[in-house]
């Protein structure tokens, strides 16, 4: 069979190269993916498909049956290729290891931690609670918003990093974590900068091989102005970003927002009609919004959509010099807004025992999807060309 590579390539394989190369029944099952996708992209005619779908088919009648062999995947049940913006979105795919199996319950981790100036004891402290949340069973481990560096305008750009460039000590660290404790690190937040002089507010994924699986940009900057309560505008230092981000993981799809990310219902919709199980949005809300919307958003989302979300903040600091005031209480909330487990406000771990089988039956219990009147309104999801796609 062919690599995708001769996409590109110049000169196209034949159709007798197409249809009489098969020497098993699993490059066969191989190369029927391969000629989907190239039918895709029209690079081959309907009739060589066709063709090639009759020696799959021969195949597998002819294959012979033996306990131990291998299942063979028809092309209708391989999904389609992915394709991911350039190598600077750094937008990897998932491994292969990451078969989404939502029966599979696992324990899940939100390490609230306190963050100081000292970008060092924040990466130390930080890759001591997720050991510790991998030692008492956690699977998948939450980092807060902006958890490497202090929460403000002007600490931003001292403390980004670009992570692209491989020049990143959190996002090493976060890989190194994930491969060496087998888990999935959703990394919260960190500031990250690039070779345009742009900064970002960014949350990278890794799987349990340290692979990153991908990297979301907070898509909607926290711009507010409560007189006497609060004034933040992240659009003076930071940029928003381009693009949606959903994960694949063993699970089953995660998407990822950022904090203000949360206050938009159309992200959180078009993240499961992506067939996003969960989504998860490291945040540091203050503790003017805080105490009114933090848990009202994160069930809203939930139930809007059926699906479990979850939120993580860095601790409060209640010191006298503190720029900024987290309101902490990092949560994970069930389909049915059920609040599954709450931390307070200073640094602590909590744990949830996760099984997206309850979404299946809530959606059951309410088919809000099969009620929608896509005759009234109709909500439209951009696939934006630059991030994680599927």
């Amino acid at each position: 069979f062919f690599s995708p590579f001769c996409l590109r390539a110049r000169v196209r394989p034949s159709p007798m190269q197409w249809g009489t190369r098969a020497v098993s029944a699993a490059n066969i099952g191989l190369r029927n993916h391969l000629l989907h996708q190239y039918q895709k992209f029209s690079i081959i005619p309907n009739n060589i498909v066709s063709h090639h779908q009759k020696l799959f088919t021969s195949a597998m009648k002819s294959r012979p049956k033996s306990p131990s062999a291998s299942p063979l995947a028809s092309p209708s049940s391989l999904s389609p290729m992915r394709r991911v913006g350039g190598p600077a979105s750094m937008h990897a795919m998932s491994s292969s290891k990451a078969a989404q199996n939502h029966e599979v319950p696992f324990k899940m981790a939100l390490c609230q931690l306190s963050v100081s100036e000292d970008k060092q004891e924040n990466i130390r402290m930080m890759e001591k609670a997720v050991s510790e949340a991998a030692a008492n069973g956690a699977k998948m481990i939450v980092l807060p918003e902006m958890w490497n560096c202090p929460y403000s305008n002007e600490s931003f750009p001292i403390y980004a990093e670009d992570i692209d460039a491989g020049d990143s000590p959190s996002a090493a660290a976060m890989s190194n974590l994930a491969s060496s404790l087998s888990v999935y690190v959703i990394g919260g937040s960190i500031p990250e900068n690039n070779d345009e002089g742009k900064l970002f507010n960014t949350c990278c994924v890794y799987g349990p091989d340290g692979a990153l699986l991908g990297k979301h940009r907070k898509a909607h900057l926290f711009d507010i102005d409560i007189p006497g309560s609060i004034t933040f505008k992240e659009s003076d230092t930071l940029t928003k970003g381009g693009a949606l981000t959903v994960v694949d993981t063993e699970y089953g799809k995660v998407g990822i927002g950022i904090c203000y990310d949360i206050r938009f219902p159309e992200m959180a919709t078009v993240y499961a009609n992506r067939g996003a199980q969960m989504i998860v949005y490291p945040g540091a809300f203050n503790i003017t919004t805080g105490p009114l919307h933090w848990q009202l958003l994160t069930q809203a989302r939930a139930v809007d959509n059926l699906l479990h979300v979850a939120t993580c903040s860095p601790a409060r600091d209640t010191s006298d010099g503190a720029k900024y005031t987290a309101w902490g209480h990092s949560s994970v909330v069930g389909p049915f807004a059920e609040v599954m487990a709450e931390a307070g406000h200073g640094q602590e771990i909590v744990y949830a025992d996760i099984d997206f089988k309850k979404n299946d039956t809530r959606r059951k219990n309410l088919p809000l999807q099969s009620q929608k009147r896509n005759d009234l309104y109709e909500l439209k999801d951009c696939r934006n060309a630059i991030g994680f796609k599927f």
